[in-house]
């Protein structure tokens, strides 16, 4: 049972891969690697964000990140540096601007386009139904002749 409770706060509790001797001296410094290492990718593991990845490239971003601040840049220079270094592709929260507007709004505009499509197909679909019901004289012969209901 005690393994079963052990396991379960294990599991709950998150588990970060910073290890001691990434850690910076200074709580303030190391609270402003930890805010910038949350907002950025593994560019290995893809749905982890380097305070969290086990990965080496992940621990040379870390580290990466350390000496940035420890060379008195700012978070958001920080962060522009390994952007400009790995692409946008690192950042946990793309941009809304330049190029990634068309990756915004794609989806939204596909959606609606699909719906009037859709739209626009089940009403003529309903048209098309409504114009074909009765059948002339000579084709309801031909069906009960065909039928056998004479």
């Amino acid at each position: 049972m005690k393994r079963f409770v052990f396991a379960l706060l294990l599991a709950a509790t998150p588990l970060f891969a910073v290890t001691p001797d990434e850690v910076l001296d200074d709580p303030a410094m190391e609270a402003r690697a930890r805010e910038i290492s949350a907002g950025l990718r593994c560019v290995v593991c893809r749905g982890e964000n380097i305070d969290e990845s086990n990965a080496s490239i992940a621990k040379d971003l870390r580290l990466l990140v350390r000496e940035r601040l420890l060379a008195g840049d700012t978070n958001d220079e920080v962060v522009e540096f390994v952007v400009d270094r790995y692409g946008e592709y690192v950042l946990m929260k793309p941009t809304t601007g330049g190029a990634n507007v068309i990756l915004w709004y794609a989806g939204p505009a596909l959606f609606l386009l699909a719906g009037l499509g859709a739209v626009i197909y089940l009403r003529n679909r309903s048209r098309a139904q409504d114009g074909g019901k009765t059948l002339s004289r000579e084709e309801e012969a031909r069906l009960r002749e065909l039928l056998g209901d004479q």
